[in-house]
């Protein structure tokens, strides 16, 4: 029974070592108000991207984007990688574009957006962009 007790001991010192440790370690949480208008432009955004990656499927999109020698993955993951004030500022210009012209908008905005992100070094998708660093 004593020996069982002179083991309990050093496990119960290792236990309460580790959990001094593991305390200061431990990281706080703090918790806060979430506002509706942050919440709301959380779940705007999202819808923003779906909906764009929506409009790829179109079959006149892929056409444009073929010819052009862009992949659709890669205009997904530009897509993904908008920052929120980029996809707000789209969907404003898809918003003010005329009905006949958004399919060839949508094709120029993300071939502007190819070519600055090329131009800051962020991609190397076009061979006659050349780096600005």
């Amino acid at each position: 029974m004593s020996g069982i007790r002179k083991h309990l001991r050093y496990v119960s010192f290792f236990m309460a070592m580790m959990m001094a440790l593991g305390s200061v370690w431990s990281a706080s949480a703090t918790a806060g108000m979430v506002g509706t208008g942050e919440m709301i432009g959380q779940q705007q955004v999202q819808l923003d991207r779906q909906e764009l990656i929506g409009m790829l499927d179109r079959q006149d999109v892929q056409a444009k984007l073929a010819d052009l020698g862009v992949s659709q993955d890669q205009v997904k993951e530009r897509i993904q990688n908008l920052t929120p004030a980029e996809l707000a500022d789209f969907e404003r210009q898809l918003a003010e574009a005329p009905a006949g012209q958004d399919v060839v908008g949508i094709i120029v905005l993300f071939l502007l957006v190819f070519i600055i992100t090329d131009m800051l070094c962020a991609t190397n998708i076009f061979p006659f962009v050349n780096c600005i660093r």
